[in-house]
């Protein structure tokens, strides 16, 4: 793997919800692979933002793929929703998922790729069982619920840890992080194994153009020994 193949996906949490379709465009014109979409609601994590109506709309206005995010209690019950609404990528929390196999395998049946994150406290046992299954292992760098916060360094020690477990077994899921990633943080997430990148403030970020901070973020990872 090089820095090449490390993929990045924009937050759309972090985005201007008054011009969201514009903003869109501008990430995928500035070479986005991913969008990010965190769905939540107000009970497993203390804030609301998107639902299925929205992430529609969005497939609407962009081709690229949805990494949709869903940080919901029982998301069991609205996988066939995110479906229907364009999700690419359905990622389940293994905190909020009681039958967290059979929810992998709903995701995986109706052709989506599978993730399963988990949050920082949270033990990267709580992964082991089901890594076999998931296309994407996503390790929260920060506490779930509000965007521009600033990375846990300690996470990064589970990331290495992550991506040493996938090799030794011999999985291929992707190692996805997600909270505080900046061109400052993003080399660091690389090194310690991360191969999909969640950037929300480092990329809509209003004080810049989506390309611009696109190109900061690229450039951070350039030529860094990923792990």
């Amino acid at each position: 793997m090089n820095h090449s193949t490390v993929k990045i996906a924009p937050s759309v949490l972090s985005a201007d919800f008054g011009r969201l379709g514009e903003q869109v465009t501008e990430a995928a014109r500035a070479g986005a692979d991913y969008l990010h979409l965190d769905v939540m609601d107000g009970h497993f994590v203390p804030n609301i933002t998107m639902g299925p109506v929205v992430v529609e709309g969005i497939r609407a206005a962009s081709d690229l793929p949805l990494n949709v995010h869903l940080m919901i209690d029982r998301p069991e019950r609205y996988i066939a929703d995110f479906v229907k609404a364009g999700a690419d990528h359905i990622i389940l929390h293994s905190e909020s998922c009681l039958h967290l196999h059979r929810a992998i395998h709903q995701v995986k049946e109706a052709g989506l790729q599978a993730g399963v994150a988990i949050n920082p406290s949270t033990p990267l046992a709580s992964l082991e069982e089901v890594l076999c299954y998931v296309d994407i292992a996503l390790i929260g760098t920060v506490n779930p619920g509000f965007s521009g916060q600033r990375m846990i360094p300690e996470t990064l020690d589970k990331v290495s840890r992550l991506r040493n477990l996938l090799s030794e077994r011999g999985y291929p899921a992707a190692v996805q992080v997600d909270g505080g990633i900046n061109p400052d943080t993003a080399p660091d997430a690389v090194r310690a194994g991360a191969t999909i990148l969640v950037a929300g403030a480092a990329v809509f970020n209003r004080t810049e153009s989506v390309d611009a901070a696109m190109r900061r973020l690229r450039r951070s990872i350039e030529g860094v020994e990923p792990g």
